[in-house]
């Protein structure tokens, strides 16, 4: 085992036990930058390695999905009942419009209807003068009747 002085300036190991298996050799400036660069290199990509392996990358993404996930939920609901709201005015709309188109499609009845109460009327004012007039004389005059138009067919 060897203490150093110092790994940057030059390297002096002192011999702290006496081994006939070890030699201590002295190096010089340069060879010891080197090899200091060597392992410091080394050590920066194993921990660029640990940091950046697959199970770090996914408790990564958990983290991320972990915050993120409550916002999307709520931008999830907030969208439905938008969404729900939204069917419930185009449903609204479209009664209307229907209700609008039956109401012009109903002239064609409203037309039969006023006919029939003019027929109705001059009727009535006929049987008003005949009922003045049979007293002296009964004499009525039939009016035929009117027919009413025909309905416009449901498929158009």
């Amino acid at each position: 085992m060897f203490i150093f002085d110092n790994a940057l300036t030059r390297f002096k190991p002192l011999q702290i036990f006496n081994c006939r298996s070890f030699t201590v050799y002295k190096m010089e400036d340069q060879e010891m930058q080197l090899k200091v660069k060597r392992v410091t290199d080394k050590f920066t990509e194993n921990m660029y390695v640990l940091a950046n392996e697959p199970s770090v990358a996914l408790y990564r993404l958990q983290e991320h999905v972990r915050r993120s996930l409550p916002e999307l939920v709520q931008h999830k609901t907030d969208m439905q009942s938008w969404e729900e709201q939204s069917q419930g005015a185009i449903y609204t709309v479209e009664y209307a419009c229907s209700a609008v188109k039956s109401m012009t499609n109903s002239s064609l009845y409203f037309k039969s209807i006023d006919g029939l109460l003019r027929q109705a009327i001059s009727m009535k004012e006929q049987i008003s003068t005949s009922q003045g007039r049979s007293a002296h004389e009964v004499t009525p005059s039939p009016i035929p009747p009117a027919t009413p138009p025909h309905p416009p067919s449901p498929s158009s």
